[in-house]
């Protein structure tokens, strides 16, 4: 077994720890690896700063890393980012600062394609409406609603996207013999997974007015901010479904709101948010327009978690640190800023 007693003398921070504490699993993991990090629950540069000042490793789940934050850094070697999605960190910055910014990129891929798929059957088939149908004893009523349920086979199933969860959806979605169509952002990759999927390639475009029902399986950059305002959704056939489980601000909220109400999307599916914000410690019923729609199902970002998808994470998010401050280069698939300078020299772990 390796060695790891020469990690106790790094001073590593583990921040949300509130409102995503540790499990059992990633405390006996960090004591494996001989890390004893500091917990805290910190949501702002003028709180955060103090405390990771003068880290070596932050583990972060769901805290913003902002450019104020990443320039207190005096000597932190590594960003373990435990989980997918680094929009929240300042790459850029940590990159200037010679800090490596990592993640786990694979560890909740399944999940991520369950839960695509149980939203979709779950507006398809109205679920919610047939419970609330059964709770009332309006049986008559439920049944007159799933009168009007189309049936899933032979429709076209569209991916925005074509990454790993993505890919996941669509072998799923072969099951309910759903024809499946995706895009992505470079259009010139291989097609070796899309030919072995049975998936057709196509522009975003088409694959937004072809599609029955769309699902987001886009990272937020720059370039998708907003990717899918009211004129993006316009497009989209009258009567399609609309389902995000990546980032929620790909998507204009309230052009989609406006989309509902009027009847031209069915229905959406949505588990990630830009305006409502389930990372904060008091709890309360948003305002937000899409809780008022009886067409649309909402879940708190869950689509990533699961028992195993938890223990993925901590496994990966420590062993990534771990790498750093052992002196190596942590896997290059989980290297956020594959061109950054270490400020400390990292070598190739040996196989």
């Amino acid at each position: 077994m390796y060695d790891w007693s020469h990690l106790q003398d790094f001073r590593a921070v583990r921040l949300n720890a509130k409102l995503s504490p540790m499990s059992q699993f990633e405390r006996d993991l960090f004591d494996q690896h001989c890390l004893r990090p500091y917990e805290t629950e910190a949501d702002s540069p003028a709180t955060i700063v103090p405390r990771v000042a003068d880290c070596d490793a932050i583990f972060v789940v769901s805290t913003a890393l902002p450019e104020s934050v990443i320039e207190s850094l005096s000597r932190c070697r590594v960003i373990s980012r435990l989980g997918t999605g680094t929009d929240k960190i300042d790459v850029a910055a940590a990159t200037r600062k010679g800090i490596l910014v990592t993640n786990v990129p694979t560890f909740c891929v399944e999940e991520q394609a369950d839960h695509t798929m149980a939203l979709l059957l779950a507006l398809l088939r109205k679920l919610p409406q047939m419970s609330q149908a059964m709770a009332a004893g309006a049986w008559s009523k439920g049944r007159s609603q799933a009168s009007t349920n189309i049936r899933l086979a032979g429709r076209v199933l569209g991916l925005a996207g074509f990454g790993n969860s993505a890919r996941a959806v669509a072998q799923r979605a072969r099951g309910f013999g759903l024809r499946v169509i995706a895009t992505r952002r470079n259009m010139d990759a291989p097609s070796d997974a899309a030919d072995e999927l049975g998936v057709e390639m196509a522009a975003l475009e088409e694959v937004v007015e072809r599609s029955d029902y769309l699902s987001l399986h886009l990272p937020l950059i720059d370039e998708t901010y907003h990717l899918f305002d009211g004129e993006m959704m316009r497009r989209m056939k009258p009567g399609a479904y609309l389902i995000n489980t990546s980032r929620g601000a790909i998507v204009d909220e309230l052009a989609l709101v406006e989309l509902l109400r009027e009847g031209h999307l069915a229905g959406a599916g949505i588990d990630t948010f830009e305006a409502i914000d389930v990372f904060v410690e008091e709890e309360r019923p948003p305002d937000h327009p899409l809780l008022t729609l009886d067409n649309v199902i909402l879940t708190p970002h869950v689509g990533a978690i699961s028992v195993q998808a938890m223990e993925d994470v901590s496994s990966g998010g420590i062993a990534n640190a771990a790498a750093v401050l052992s002196g190596f280069w942590p896997p290059p698939e989980n290297l956020v800023n594959a061109g950054v300078a270490p400020r400390f020299p990292l070598t190739e772990r040996a196989a």
